[in-house]
């Protein structure tokens, strides 16, 4: 268990990232019915006379559904004043009615990722009629904490169990990945009881787990041939790099460098925290493979 300090200092962490104002975005599109299922774009704040590079960005929270696309704004609108394009995807959360007075169930099987898949099949249209000044060839995704684990997993469609629903024929068309904190190995996460069980709540119970997990674990979900990078602060206690090091494992047994970014003295937070010399790290490593 985090001694106090450690959890003192996650929650100053939590507080300076959520102390940025919301956001507006510069257009919103729908991509299917559901009140959730919208994107929210940000035009670049640098415009130069080429199209910019487009990042694809979808937040974290346990997949749970008090926390939506809102918290993230800040740290779009950061990429946007960094020169890139920016999409802000939002998707179905878990239920708000608290599960035997623990809390909001996490994510919402299949639904969850019904929306990152569907998302991010309609992207290519929604950019180009919302977003002009993107440049989808030059589409880099990336996700904090839940939001990471959804960056990886749509990376990872092509590659997904034959008869997935969510299973592409073809690698998504992208410069790579860059995941922040990301929930990535399930078994790992579901050991250290990594944000009070989310990943077990996520594939809808225990008795469900083994049966989901190749649909859904990222380290089940390799090799990628997709770039993908971690960025992880080394003392984060809400996701523990551990996660992220058996991510990288995995992928190098199947062949695979995936480049993990270990920031000392940082938390969760700082890495969308606008205001924090780490969001200038991940901003610099979404740079590398979108320039």
């Amino acid at each position: 268990m985090p001694d106090d300090a450690a959890v003192a200092r996650d929650a100053a962490e939590a507080d300076a990232a959520f102390s940025h104002p919301a956001v507006p975005p510069d257009a919103t599109a729908a991509y299917g019915e559901h009140p959730d299922q919208v994107v929210d774009f940000y035009e670049p704040r640098i415009r130069t006379e080429t199209p910019a590079p487009l990042v694809v960005v979808l937040h974290g929270g346990a997949w749970r559904a008090p926390y939506d696309r809102q918290h993230i704004t800040p740290f779009a609108d950061f990429l946007a004043r960094r020169g890139f394009a920016v999409a802000n995807v939002e998707y179905r959360r878990g239920s708000s009615i608290p599960v035997q007075g623990e809390g909001p169930v996490a994510g919402r099987w299949p639904e969850t990722f019904d929306d990152v898949a569907a998302a991010f099949d309609a992207l290519p249209g929604l950019v180009r009629e919302f977003l002009p000044s993107a440049d989808p060839r030059r589409t880099v995704v990336t996700g904090h904490s839940a939001g990471g684990h959804l960056a990886l997993w749509a990376a990872a469609r092509h590659v997904l169990p034959v008869g997935s629903p969510w299973r592409t024929e073809r690698p998504a068309p992208l410069r790579g990945v860059v995941a922040l904190a990301p929930i990535a190995d399930f078994r790992v996460a579901r050991d250290l009881g990594v944000c009070s069980g989310a990943v077990v709540q996520l594939l809808g119970g225990e008795g469900q787990f083994e049966e989901r997990v190749p649909h859904a674990d990222p380290a089940a979900l390799l090799p990628t041939g997709i770039a993908t990078a971690v960025v992880q602060g080394r003392t984060d206690i809400v996701v523990p790099h551990t996660v992220s090091e058996s991510y990288a494992d995995a992928a190098a047994k199947a062949g695979e460098v995936v480049g993990v970014t270990l920031l000392e003295d940082v938390g969760h937070f700082p890495l969308i925290d606008p205001a924090a010399d780490a969001c200038a790290v991940v901003a610099e490593e979404i740079a590398q493979l979108a320039f």
